[in-house]
């Protein structure tokens, strides 16, 4: 699909992953951003507000009057709006499936309306399941294992309906673990908060050999801009990943290493997985897009490395209430 001078709506577009998805867009065309900013921040694209291609409006996807006004005179969707801390889910069960499966119906729906037929969505490697030491392809089967990420896999179901019964055309991509700068969760943001308070002792849920491919966003955005310009199927379905896996106590020894720390003690909960629902092995074959013509330009313990700098660093001041 050509890009060029297109008008863009992205869902959660204040968030770390999107805002980076909307800096490259606005190289494209017109972008507005629709966010109720439950976990995204101005800060990620305040450098946009003076533009006259871009355009922010502050809502919520669960409100379908709202979504279905501020989505028309759109070409292409980006709908990245999800719960994005998984463990919220434990508390409160019927949170993914708001944010994530009806949210899907409700875009859906707001584009059929307005007679909108092309949406990018950003799924994840945890439709999978458990997949142990094999490497999941885009053909693997769907065995979800937390409530994150079975409503990924409702809405990429919703995603092929609506193609097949409404003639919408879709890219749906399955993310490794997405590391870099903006990042207000995840392993590498945990434990830098972790040993800013104690930098002697780290606590590591599980036993800290969950192995993963860790993407960074720069990679991230670069896969799925390029898939999209580059494939034409119905249903596009990518695996995006980078090269190389990394275990959680190789990313605690990165983090002690860029702090500067000596003699750091770990403690481990113990069990393989970090919490219920966690996948502790999760391997991607990426062939598919690779045979594209793509390629992600670092590995996972390059990203990772390249993302505690960035954080450490903290322009955005992601931890200024963190302590």
């Amino acid at each position: 699909m050509e890009l060029s001078k297109k008008r863009f709506f992205v869902t959660g577009g204040a968030g770390y992953i999107a805002s980076h998805l909307v800096d490259k867009l606005m190289e494209y065309g017109d972008v507005t951003i629709y966010d109720n900013l439950s976990s995204g921040r101005k800060e990620f694209f305040s450098h946009h507000e003076d533009k006259g291609n871009f355009r922010f409006i502050e809502g919520d996807i669960l409100d379908k009057e709202a979504l279905s006004s501020a989505i028309k005179d759109h070409d292409i969707v980006f709908h990245f709006a999800a719960n994005p801390d998984v463990l919220l889910s434990l508390k409160e069960t019927d949170l993914d499936f708001k944010q994530g499966a009806l949210a899907t119906l409700n875009v859906l729906e707001a584009m059929n309306k307005n007679n909108i037929k092309n949406i990018v969505f950003s799924s994840s490697g945890t439709v999978w399941g458990l997949t142990g030491k094999e490497k999941a392809t885009e053909e693997s089967p769907l065995k979800p294992i937390s409530l994150y990420a079975a409503s990924k896999v409702s809405a990429e179901s919703y995603i092929r309906a609506f193609c097949h019964i409404f003639g919408f055309k879709a890219w749906i991509f399955r993310f490794a673990n997405v590391v870099g700068d903006r990042q207000t969760h995840g392993v590498i943001h945990d434990f830098i908060i972790k040993l800013r308070k104690d930098p002697k002792n780290l606590e590591i849920l599980g036993d800290g050999n969950q192995t993963k491919h860790y993407l960074h966003t720069s990679d991230c955005i670069g896969g799925i801009l390029f898939a999209v310009e580059n494939s034409d199927q119905e249903v596009n379905v990518f695996n995006l990943a980078n090269e190389g896996a990394v275990t959680v106590k190789r990313i605690a020894d990165l983090i002690t290493e860029e702090m500067n720390l000596k003699d750091v003690t770990y403690s481990y909960t113990g069990g393989s997985q970090g919490w219920k629902g966690d996948v502790p092995i999760s391997l991607f074959n990426a062939e598919k897009i690779k045979n594209l013509g793509w390629k992600a330009g670092l590995n996972s313990e390059q990203a990772v490395r390249e993302t505690i700098r960035s954080l450490l660093e903290d322009k955005y001041h992601i931890f200024k209430n963190e302590f």
